[in-house]
């Protein structure tokens, strides 16, 4: 008899990507984590660094990509399953095509840059030479919550920083206007 309420096999993949995004978060990057998975063993895990290695590709799914291409000494990883965080965006999308991805399965859509069926489908692209089966909301709200709680807090950051160089302009400029109404 099976436990129902035991977490499926996509929700502990994705809490794993969850675990990585946050530690994405404590670097000072967009919090998104991806795990690659085969015959069920993680074979690759990665969190955006596009920040902190100066390398507009170093997103969670191509780091996971290239972990998972040297555990397998192959970079097709046919029969592979990519969990993460944030739908991929066309730059990561093409990565899966042309990697052989079997399967992408991610949380939170991004309607902004989404390349998995928010925008555009480059898994499903007709005239690609392989199609990537996709499966979205997985931990959908968990992920959601994750990245909107990044941008809630990064943007209270901006607006304290700005305040506080108005204040600092301000004081400079009393100075300056106590000065001249000494002399």
């Amino acid at each position: 008899m099976s436990d129902q309420n035991a977490p499926s096999n996509d929700e502990i993949f994705m809490r794993r990507a969850i675990e990585l995004a946050a530690r994405a978060e404590a670097d000072g990057e967009v919090p998104v984590g991806a795990v690659i998975v085969h015959e069920g063993r993680v074979i690759g895990e990665g969190w955006n660094r596009s920040i902190t290695q100066h390398d507009a590709t170093a997103h969670a799914e191509i780091m996971a990509l290239r972990q998972a291409g040297q555990v397998l000494q192959n970079y097709r990883l046919l029969e592979a399953t990519l969990y993460v965080t944030l739908e991929p965006c066309p730059m990561c999308a093409g990565a899966m095509v042309h990697s052989r991805i079997g399967k992408v399965v991610y949380g939170a859509q991004d309607p902004k840059t989404g390349a998995a069926g928010s925008i555009m489908n480059l898994l499903s692209y007709e005239q690609a030479n392989h199609h990537v089966l996709i499966q979205s909301g997985v931990l959908e709200v968990e992920c959601r919550e994750q990245l909107q709680a990044f941008f809630r807090r990064r943007r209270a950051e901006k607006k304290a920083e700005k305040l506080a160089r108005r204040a600092a302009e301000q004081a400079t400029d009393q100075q300056d206007s106590d000065k001249q109404n000494r002399s």
